[in-house]
């Protein structure tokens, strides 16, 4: 397995911390990865939705505060799917 940003990391070491016998973590986490990873996708969705994303572009504020929010949240999203993405891929 490939090594895992911080990010993902400090996820997987609390997943695995859910275990008491560490015999499981090595196949418990091959079953868990998927799981968390549509649970991080499915935070993302209701922290930053799309929705949310597209209405951040035509809101009426000012525009240095309105390209700051919406900077904000899609990298908060970006982020938080990368984390789902990463687990999912370096089981």
């Amino acid at each position: 397995m490939t090594q895992l940003s911080p990010a993902a990391q400090a996820v997987k070491d609390a997943v695995l911390a859910l275990y008491s016998d560490d015999k499981v973590h090595g196949f418990g986490w091959q079953l868990d990865a998927p799981t968390v990873a549509a649970a991080l996708r499915a935070l993302a969705d209701q922290v930053v939705p799309v929705e949310l994303l597209l209405s951040a572009r035509d809101d009426s504020i000012g525009d240095l505060y309105k390209e700051g929010r919406y900077n904000s949240m899609e990298r908060t999203r970006t982020e938080i799917l990368a984390i789902a993405a990463e687990l999912e891929g370096g089981r």
